[in-house]
């Protein structure tokens, strides 16, 4: 069960990977009027298995923090980052935003019946060192002026990260809440854009697909795996694997030619792939030994 449930949130970091590829296919959509489109879109899955069980909707009556949790998690993390890319440079600021999985990690130590081990802790370094190669091309010049960027990149990477380790204390809050997260978060998205942007709508049939794409997987069912997998996977090991997005990003960009292979992708392979292995000894070890014993 813990196994599947796992697996199932990693099929989330596989829609994160795709996150880019949609993103720079989608046109100019402004940041905030693309949020409202797609979480508008996201929040369809769970609408739809909401109409055709309508007894699941008795599942939606949820304490306030949970709801507060969830939108805050949703809608504070893409506020976040968007700020902290239109202050920052995008490579620091990308860099600082992708410390949450290893902020996962750690702080999973403090939920219960979680222990945090050495090998936890070094996969999920290896991991920001890989995602570090990807994203420092030219390398990185801190800089005091872009302090603005810098702390909203920061504050996104504990708003994720937290909103991921408390979700795993609200356990026996049904999935279909993402749904409800989805919608706030659109409509709060909208709001946003019609108060700071103009708005701007794609201008081929392509770039309709990209944002639908997005919708769909990205931000729509990747949430809802996501819910599953660190409500009732390993939430360690979904930290750590969680440095295999920006890897498989670069990697789909190098393969829709948006852009070059190089050494510092074949590096990064390493050590994303070989920090998740050994954050996930554990989920070996438990397989192996029940094979031993039927031996």
């Amino acid at each position: 069960m813990k196994l599947r449930a796992t697996l199932i949130g990693f099929t989330a970091i596989l829609m994160w990977s795709f996150l880019a590829l949609f993103t720079a296919a989608s046109g100019k959509m402004p940041p905030f009027q693309l949020s409202a489109v797609c979480f508008a879109i996201g929040s369809l899955p769970g609408l739809a298995v909401l109409i055709l069980k309508p007894s699941r909707l008795a599942l939606l009556k949820q304490p306030a923090r949970v709801w507060i949790t969830g939108i805050s998690g949703l809608f504070g993390y893409h506020f976040l980052y968007f700020t902290a890319l239109r202050n920052a440079p995008a490579v620091e600021a990308g860099l600082i935003a992708y410390l949450w999985p290893l902020l996962i990690v750690v702080g999973s130590a403090l939920l219960p019946g979680e222990r945090l081990r050495w090998y936890h802790v070094t996969g999920a370094l290896a991991g920001l060192c890989g995602s570090f190669l990807i994203v420092d091309r030219n390398g990185i010049d801190f800089n005091g002026a872009y302090a603005v960027g810098y702390g909203a990149a920061f504050l996104c990477a504990f708003t994720w990260s937290g909103y991921s380790l408390l979700t795993r204390r609200f356990d026996a809050v049904s999935t279909d809440v993402v749904t409800g997260f989805c919608l706030a978060t659109s409509i709060l998205s909208l709001f946003c854009h019609l108060g700071l942007e103009t708005t701007v709508w794609p201008a081929t049939a392509f770039e309709w697909l990209a944002v639908a794409g997005l919708g769909l997987l990205p931000i729509g069912a990747a949430f809802y795996a996501w819910d599953h997998g660190v409500k009732n996977g390993d939430i360690q090991i979904l930290g750590a694997a969680s440095y295999a997005a920006p890897l498989l990003s670069t990697l789909i960009l190098t393969l829709f030619g948006f852009a070059e292979p190089s050494w510092r992708i074949a590096l990064a392979c390493l050590l994303v792939t070989g920090g998740a292995v050994l954050a996930a000894r554990d989920m070996f070890r438990r397989k192996i030994q029940p094979a031993v014993a039927a031996e």
